[in-house]
């Protein structure tokens, strides 16, 4: 399964700018949409590379794009609007890249006069408020996101931006992943760096309450419910994505440090945007914290293991004494978004393959964190759950130990941007977990994985490029799996149609229907169904 070739490199048409739509579009559908798929395809990505002659440079600074598949009575229509962040709408005005962005800086405006520009220097680093990476509910509100103190609240109907929220203004953080977890009831829980006691660095686990009956913005009663210590007191870890169960969070520490001392100095001097700002620490590994959720008590338990990037769980559980720990790993220290400049991606095939060879690999794994530790077990591995290979050994400075059960694993091919039965299963005992595949970074099939056999589905077709697969449950499902998985093709080398919507069926991934537009769509990374 890992020998597919893209010679004819189709896939660049992931990074090229399109326009947004006035008023959306028909879908030509083949197959048959199940009937009772009623609702809302909502994801995010960039959708414009350059602003007049100036480019961006990473996969991470295109200006954010609101796509939209909508579902009613087995039609299809797809919408698109540019998300009017501040980036984007000071770019349309002065025709020039304004706000610093991941991997491009900004150069100062042109027209100032000298004296101007010195007294700019002093005004700090104006922070993006790009919102590319996700969109994700918040009481009956929709908020897209990157992952600053800025997130941009969007109509899901008419993908028309309502304003810019400043998180910094309700919460004690710096910053939030673009990953929250969302509970059943509606109560959102995210995670950001920020100034913990005596201005060492920490991370805090910030708590959105559900709406209430008085229609209170729920952002309003935010709150802090743990910090969680920094392994480097001026060097926060990159955080992307952290694990919650009904009763625990677990939090992953990895090498890959953000110097304070370069992020907050005057970038302008020395024309640096973000990616100048992270370094790896090669000697720490990856520590791994948990905290109780209802208590807000960290655990002092020291958890250690050898050195990966992680951006995405796929989901935690708890187990007699034990928490069940997946996530989409990179093995090494060296920081993966380095091989995600648009240079490299939309390289001639060959040249792709050669970038990959020296970038760390790719692999799904699970790890298992007792929770309860006797002294007597030192040197001993305290893992006895009988389905798992993965280990856990107390050592004598009661350091924890921990080696994984890989779950999937293929030379240079990853099972990324993981996606489960989230209302159903999310930080619950569970099975299937479905992902894209991607071949040496580049997105190329869909991928069903059984966590407990290993057992693996996948859809490929040649020339085809998918999205992160979206499960949507069937509204009278018996088993985990009943449902359709949605992700967004692009096909550019086979015919008429450059991209359409794929449903699968969620149980073999097999082809159910599809939706075919006649406009390309570039690279999406985050999104999820709404249903109607």
């Amino acid at each position: 399964p890992f020998r597919v070739e893209h010679p004819a490199g189709g896939y660049k048409k992931l990074f090229e700018t399109v326009e947004e739509l006035s008023s959306p579009v028909t879908a030509h559908v083949t197959g048959r949409i199940p009937t009772w798929l009623r609702g809302s395809l909502l994801r995010c990505g960039p959708g414009l590379f350059e602003v007049g002659a100036e480019a961006f440079y990473h996969l991470f600074d295109g200006q954010a794009l609101l796509h939209k598949f909508d579902f009613k009575e087995g039609h299809v229509t797809y919408h698109r609007r540019f998300v009017r962040t501040d980036a984007y709408v000071r770019a349309m005005t002065e025709k020039r890249i304004v706000i610093t962005e991941f991997g491009t800086y900004a150069y100062p405006d042109p027209c100032k006069n000298i004296f101007s520009r010195f007294f700019s220097y002093f005004k700090g680093v104006e922070v993006t408020d790009n919102a590319l990476v996700n969109v994700y509910p918040v009481g009956e509100d929709y908020y897209a996101c990157t992952e600053t103190n800025f997130i941009t609240k969007i109509n899901p109907d008419t993908l028309e931006t309502i304003k810019q929220v400043d998180l910094c203004k309700y919460v004690s953080v710096n910053g939030a992943t673009a990953h929250p977890h969302i509970e059943t009831d509606g109560t959102v829980y995210n995670i950001g760096n920020c100034f913990g006691k005596n201005f060492a660095l920490a991370y805090n686990i910030i708590r959105i309450p559900p709406l209430q009956p008085d229609k209170e913005d729920p952002m309003n009663k935010s709150e802090v419910v743990v910090q969680f210590p920094c392994s480097d007191r001026f060097k926060p870890s990159y955080v992307h994505s952290f694990g919650l169960t009904p009763n625990y969070i677990v939090f992953v520490e990895t090498p890959v440090k953000i110097n304070l001392l370069k992020f907050l100095s005057s970038w302008s001097l020395w024309g640096a945007n973000y990616m100048d700002c992270f370094e790896s620490n090669e000697t720490m590994g990856v520590w791994l914290h948990v905290a109780e959720k209802k208590k807000g008590r960290l655990l002092n338990i020291k958890y250690r293991t050898s050195a990966f990037n992680l951006f995405h769980h796929i989901n935690t559980y708890e187990d007699n004494g034990f928490l069940i720990v997946d996530l989409c790993t990179w093995k090494g220290f060296e920081f993966v978004y380095n091989y995600l400049y648009l240079a490299n991606l939309r390289a001639n095939w060959e040249e792709v393959k050669r970038q990959a060879e020296k970038a760390p690999q790719p692999e799904a794994r699970r790890y298992v964190l007792p929770l309860h530790i006797d002294k007597a077990d030192t040197g001993k591995n305290l893992v006895t759950l009988p389905y798992t290979t993965a280990t856990a050994t107390l050592r004598s400075d009661e350091t924890i130990w921990l080696e994984p059960e890989v779950i999937f694993s293929g030379p240079r091919h990853a099972f990324e941007f993981p996606q489960i039965n989230y209302k159903k299963y999310g930080g619950k005992p569970y099975t299937y977990t479905y992902g894209l595949g991607l071949n040496h970074f580049v997105p190329d099939r869909l991928c069903k994985l059984n966590v407990k056999t290993k057992e693996t589905w996948v859809w490929q077709e040649p020339d085809a490029y998918p999205s992160e697969p979206i499960f949507v449950s069937h509204p009278d499902a018996l088993e985990e799996d009943d449902g359709v998985v949605l992700s967004i093709v692009i096909s550019p080398g086979t015919g008429p149609k450059p991209a359409y919507l794929l449903i699968l069926n969620a149980k073999d991934m097999s082809e159910v229907a599809r939706a075919e537009v006649e406009v390309n769509i570039p690279v999406t990374f985050h999104g999820l169904f709404k249903r109607a």
